[in-house]
């Protein structure tokens, strides 16, 4: 009687005939999900087992998975993040590969998966920043889909929450000084092409003479990141600098040979001097969707010049860019403007109609 009254937890059935459990030490109650008095009952002698011998508890479970996966008890969160790796591609490849190296991982990297508590975890995100809470919480949702990991280290809500910089969009003034101080002329074209494309970094520097189409005047490419089409119609500006580039074959062959990391602390090079701090080259994207939000562009086609995942469409047109709406009369002199149509009289018969078809209002 004396060891029942010590128990942590007891059970009750309600009306409906499914016992509960009952937490003497917190008050919560929690369903057992069951009706059976039997299974309610080894439910009960399990749960106070596990509170009042953790340890046993825990060997008996790493024989039960052991059984199922002989190298449950082996496997490190280094090789997990080598699976990982090994499915990536490209960019996001080389993206992991760095998070990989980051030096907070060293507390967990060679510790068993199975072993892995909320301290492990706590004491890697106090270590590391922004970045190293996006990657483990990848790794981790990583190893508890292909069954690697029995349980959730960290609950979702105890996750920290992952808040970025402040990021803004390069203006156009920048972008001028940028350009005129550049000495390289490939690299001041990428720049150029980057403002008018809003392209990633790593998908106008990869892009090919074979992937402008100058009849219909569209530039057409695969992004490396998300695999997804991006689509541009282009005008007299970009149709100039694509005549500066090479008519086939890579359009940037110095640019595209280089890491993206490269590319970047060159970028941050050319702005130190110029004082200008704040953005990097994906600001060019950021700059491209807030001035198609400026001008009225339709979202859908933002996301089709893009790609329909752009973070950049997604954040300008939801709440980052300013639009200047034109004046109520403008709309109703042009909306006047239309229903008045120009017809040739018949002393002006052979007269050509006026332009559009449509005639100004006096």
């Amino acid at each position: 009687m004396n060891q029942i009254m010590k128990a942590r937890y007891r059970i009750y059935r309600r009306e409906r005939g499914v016992f509960y459990l009952f937490d003497r030490q917190t008050g919560k109650r929690e369903s057992l999900e069951t009706a059976d008095e039997g299974e309610a009952a080894r439910l009960l002698h399990a749960r106070n087992e596990a509170h009042q011998q953790p340890l046993i508890n825990r060997q008996i479970a790493r024989a039960y998975l052991a059984a199922s996966d002989p190298g449950i008890t082996r496997r490190t969160w280094q090789d997990v993040l080598g699976e990982v790796i090994k499915l990536k591609r490209d960019q996001t490849q080389d993206r992991w590969i760095t998070a990989g190296k980051d030096h907070a991982f060293d507390v967990i990297r060679n510790l068993p998966v199975f072993q892995t508590q909320p301290d492990h975890f706590l004491r890697v995100l106090e270590q590391g920043t922004v970045a190293t809470n996006v990657f483990l919480r990848r790794l981790h949702n990583f190893a508890l889909d292909v069954g690697w990991l029995p349980w959730p280290v960290l609950p979702k809500r105890q996750w920290p929450k992952v808040e970025y910089g402040a990021k803004r969009a390069i203006t156009w003034e920048e972008h001028q000084l940028i350009v005129q101080a550049e000495p390289n002329p490939e690299r001041r074209l990428f720049y150029e092409l980057c403002w008018w494309l809003g392209g990633a970094q790593g998908d106008v520097a990869c892009l090919n003479a074979e992937d402008v189409d100058w009849e219909k005047r569209v530039v057409a490419y695969r992004r490396r990141k998300t695999r997804t089409m991006a689509l541009l119609h282009f005008g007299d500006e970009i149709a100039a600098l694509f005549r500066q580039l090479p008519a086939s074959g890579p359009l940037f062959p110095n640019l595209r040979s280089v890491r993206a990391s490269d590319r970047a602390t060159e970028f941050k090079r050319r702005c130190r001097p110029l004082r200008i701090s704040g953005v990097t080259l994906h600001s060019y994207r950021y700059a491209w969707a807030e001035r198609a939000k400026q001008c009225g562009y339709p979202e859908r086609f933002a996301q089709e010049a893009l790609g329909h995942n752009s973070k950049a469409v997604h954040r300008a047109y939801a709440r980052q860019a300013k639009v200047v709406l034109p004046s109520l009369e403008s709309f109703e002199e042009k909306t006047h403007a239309a229903t008045i149509l120009s017809f040739p009289s018949p002393d002006h018969a052979a007269e050509p109609p006026a332009t559009g078809g449509l005639a100004r209002q006096s």
